[in-house]
């Protein structure tokens, strides 16, 4: 990325980074969030916003390596304070070790920000460390191992023990790559049309895929609501359902509505359900823009409770859970997320899965799904929901519903997406799709 120019629009973009880092690793905001309600950002011209959200997603991705080299050029045994200087130093350093910046630019306007946020008796210390970072940093950095110093432990150690040592260390070095900007489109038989327009490849499992990101509002097409964008993992769910065409579907936990708009677009009849009533309101909005209002029917309510009038054809669940196969786009989970987080979202997810249970009709298909890594959050949860639940049994997914990619699918017919899957078009992110029956 080119340099911006070291003006009041440099030093205002390493502000309002060191602002939206603060919420994120001190006060543990999710980014997402924070980019959204954070004026400052939204006040920037397209190109700042662009490097700041680079800076920041670079520095949460690769805050270890950072880290141990920022540890490496104090010259003091104890940490610095206040712990907010850390910030400081991730941003000049990470401009210097991971960005197209100069070292001169990024030094300058480093210890500019120092004094800028109230550490004007630490600019010695700023310049002095950046320094040498600038001298040595980039030495040190081609002997760290890339997988231990960024991933937590805590993650780390699980994937060990749900994958064994050789795919954990391929999830963990996959997760710190950049993610694709992926699209699906209402038409199918538009699908050739739009990957032209869109300058995009079509991946197997039949998503768009745009290698370079930009503004999508500003594409063709999208104000007409000819697509939206959604993860192709994501998507895999409802290709998997096929033919919903005039049934009931209940989309549990609805929010943001990427899968509501696939079922509606395959002429289902929606229930889109959510706690949420402000990502119910965007997910409403996406519906207007795409012309699919008048198959989907929202309301804000626990899907762990909710109730309809009559049972329902399908339930599709995407349970909330750690997020932890959304790593590639949302690297701020490594540093939100913690195993008690993990405990108590599995509680969660068993109460949606016995109320899914509940509403649907003999017959109909239950198909649960999650953007986690963990098998806890998945497979363990389908295992102990058929131990509960007599009346539902599995149905296995064959690798042709899923693009014939038959390393999406584990032995027992689950799909199970790694983000080293299908890497030579720029791998997924991690997650899990399983399609029960209820039988009586």
């Amino acid at each position: 990325m080119s340099e911006i120019a070291l003006s009041d629009n440099g030093l205002l973009s390493r502000t309002v980074a060191f602002e939206l880092l603060e919420s994120v690793l001190l006060k543990k905001q999710p980014l997402d969030h924070m980019l959204e309600r954070h004026k400052g950002f939204q006040s920037l011209e397209s190109q700042d916003r662009n490097f700041v959200r680079m800076m920041i997603s670079t520095i949460l991705r690769r805050k270890g390596q950072i880290e141990d080299v920022i540890n490496r050029s104090v010259d003091q045994d104890k940490p610095l304070h206040p712990e907010s200087l850390y910030l400081v130093l991730y941003i000049g350093a990470v401009q210097i070790l991971f960005m197209d910046v100069s070292d001169h630019a990024a030094v300058h306007v480093t210890v500019e920000l120092a004094k800028e946020k109230g550490f004007s008796r630490q600019k010695g210390l700023v310049n002095a460390v950046l320094r040498r970072v600038v001298t040595e940093g980039k030495e040190w950095i081609k002997k760290q191992d890339l997988v231990q110093t960024n991933v937590p432990q805590w993650l780390l150690s699980n994937w060990v023990e749900g994958y064994g040592l050789t795919t954990a260390a391929q999830i963990a070095e996959s997760s710190l790559s950049e993610a694709s900007l992926d699209i699906s489109v209402k038409d199918p038989e538009m699908r050739l049309n739009w990957a032209k327009a869109l300058e995009a490849g079509i991946l197997p499992t039949g998503s768009l895929r745009r290698t370079s990101g930009g503004n999508v509002t500003h594409f063709q097409g999208f104000d007409e609501g000819q697509w939206w964008v959604q993860d192709a993992s994501a998507a895999l769910p409802v290709k998997i359902l096929a033919d919903v065409s005039g049934k009931i579907v209940v989309d549990l936990c609805a929010a943001p509505g990427g899968k509501t708009a696939q079922l509606a677009a395959a002429g289902a009849h929606v229930h889109a359900i959510d706690r949420s009533a402000k990502r119910l309101s965007k997910l409403n909005e996406n519906m207007e823009r795409l012309g699919l209002q008048n198959q989907v029917q929202t309301e804000v309510s626990d899907g762990a409770a909710w109730q309809p009038k009559e049972k329902v054809d399908v339930v599709l669940l995407d349970a909330p859970c750690s997020a932890t196969g959304t790593i590639r786009r949302h690297p701020d989970v490594m540093h939100l997320k913690s195993t008690q987080d993990m405990e108590q979202l599995m509680a969660v997810q068993t109460r949606l899965l016995d109320n899914a249970a509940e509403i649907l009709k003999i017959g109909g298909t239950l198909m649960y799904c999650t953007c986690s890594l963990q098998k806890q959050e998945s497979e363990a949860q389908v295992d102990s929901f058929l131990a509960r639940h007599a009346e539902f049994s599995r149905v296995p997914i064959a690798p042709d519903e899923v693009g014939g990619v038959e390393a999406l699918v584990n032995e027992v017919g689950d799909v199970r997406v790694l983000p080293f899957h299908l890497a030579p078009h720029g791998g997924m992110d991690g997650f899990f799709v399983s399609r029960m029956i209820k039988n009586a």
